[in-house]
Order: structure tokens, then sequence, then C-alpha cells
């Protein structure tokens, strides 16, 4: 391994605003709101804040898979929130989530608002709430829970470690890079050794542990996110490849994707879902003026 240039900590860190690569602009040390913005309400139950990453597509999937098994209650109202431009500082966002991160939903099916925050929780929230994705078995509920918070404490070494300093940091460093390698493929070993035993993560039945999982390590084996499946070497995963297909040929999941989605072809982005008709007549080729 290449020697580093040594780096000798100060006794106090200080923020340096200009360090962070791609996201430098939205991170910062400090929480709450930088400026007023009351967040948009629509006509539905549940109204979403959200964004088209991994974490945001989790919860766009399972409101779709709900709604196709015919849960008029989880019909919902999803906002775009675009995280580049610092929308999840406005007060309003704030409020539902104090932690500022998408996605956010609030539920406004009863007396009062819900809110619910965190990705993990909206699952089990809108899960409990339809009866829906999770089992009532104490021992296979348990395996699924075990799995979607596998998930949540896993995630950040894939995004926020192998995805930031592999494709966003502003330099390539290699200690960083093989750390966050070897864990990532150390947790695609973990996946494709269960999918090697059960149809899904959860058990024999399609859960919320799927639709966690899938968005990060289903996107990372077949190449939609940081462009590493070469390095990672990705074909060896085969299992999770099998399940991550099977996921992906599911018409609720091929929905979710598009919600909230600002990047990719323009038929593949609905940049706001108000209506199950706008997959049919809000999808960006369809709103882009005619050339």
């Amino acid at each position: 391994m290449s020697e580093l240039p040594a780096y000798t900590p100060p006794k106090v860190w200080t923020w340096d605003k200009a360090n962070g690569g791609q996201f430098a602009n939205i991170n910062r040390p400090i929480a709450g709101a930088t400026h007023e913005a009351v967040l948009p309400r629509g006509k539905h139950p549940l109204q979403l804040y959200s964004l088209a990453t991994p974490n945001g597509v989790k919860v766009t999937v399972m409101l779709e898979e709900l709604l196709a098994l015919g849960h008029s209650g989880a019909e919902y109202d999803a906002w775009l929130i675009r995280i580049n431009e610092g929308h999840q500082f406005g007060s309003g966002f704030v409020a539902v989530n104090p932690n500022s991160k998408i996605p956010a939903l609030l539920d406004c099916s009863g007396p009062e608002p819900v809110r619910v925050f965190e990705s993990g929780a909206i699952l089990l929230y809108l899960a409990e709430k339809f009866g829906a994705f999770v089992p009532t078995d104490a021992a296979k509920r348990a395996e699924c829970l075990s799995w979607l918070f596998w998930q949540m404490g896993s995630a950040p070494y894939l995004g926020g470690g192998f995805g930031h300093f592999y494709a966003y940091a502003p330099s390539k460093m290699e200690y960083p890079i093989n750390r966050f390698a070897m864990e990532v493929k150390r947790q695609l070993d973990v996946l494709n050794r269960r999918l090697a035993d059960s149809s899904y993560v959860g058990g024999d039945n399609y859960s919320i542990a799927d639709i966690a999982i899938w968005p990060w390590y289903g996107a990372l084996v077949k190449g939609h996110i940081y462009e590493a499946g070469e390095f990672l070497q990705v074909h060896e995963y085969t299992h999770v490849i099998r399940w991550a297909d099977e996921i992906a040929k599911r018409p609720a999941v091929q929905r979710g994707r598009m919600v909230n989605r600002v990047n990719g072809p323009p038929e593949s982005q609905l940049h706001e879902r108000h209506d199950a008709s706008d997959f049919d007549t809000r999808t960006q080729d369809k709103l882009l003026p005619s050339t």
C-alpha cells in the first residue's frame, strides 16, 4: 500500500466548508433549519417528502406494493426534496424530520398528523399500519426484523463509506477505499450466503427486509450505483443477483423506482406522484417541451 502523507489531527476540530467533495455544500456540523419553508400538502392520507436515493426508493416501493395489494389507505402524495439544493433544511421539513434526511413521512389519516422519519422506521410503521410485508409469527418476524436492521447498520459502510471514498471524495485514497471495499464485499457475502438458503432475505416470503435491502445491494450488484461492479467483482454473488433480478420484475418496484427520481431516462422520472395515473401522464418525457 502506498504511504499516505502524515496527518496530525488538531487539538480542536474546525469546520472547513470547502471540504467534503461533491456534497460539501450540504454537509454541516450543526442541525436545525437554515430557512423558512412550508411543506406542501396533497389530498391523500400519506404525505411523503423524498428523493429517489436508495433510502427514498425503499418507501416508494413499499407504498406501491401496498397499493398493489389493494390497501387504498396507502394512497400518497410524493413531494420532491432536492437535497443538493438544501430543501431538507427548510423549517417545514425539519419539523417532520429533525435529522434533515430523506425520506420523511407525514400520516394525516388520523385526528393529528403523525410524523415518521428514518426509512426503516417508515417501513415498519407502514407494515404494521396495514398488516402487510412483515410476518406475524414471532420467530419469522424476528428474522425479518433482524435483516431489516442489518441493512440499517450495514448501508452506511456502503454509502457513506465505500460510495463516498470510491465515487464522490475530491481525491482517491487507497486506505479508505480498501477498508470499505473489504467491508462491502463481506456484507455481500453475508447476503449471498443467506440467499443461497432462502428465497427472500427475511424467509420464504417477500417482506420489508427485501424492500429495505434491494435498493442498496440489488442496485450495487446490477451496476446502478457507484459504477463499481467490476472493482467489487459483483458477478461472484450469484444468489444476490438472482434475488435482485426477481425483485426488479415486480411492477410495484418498477413504479416505486420512478417516484421522485431526477436522473436517468426522462421516461423513468416521475418527479412528483399524486395519483396512480401520473405514471402514464406526468413522467418527464411527457412534460419536457418537444424539440
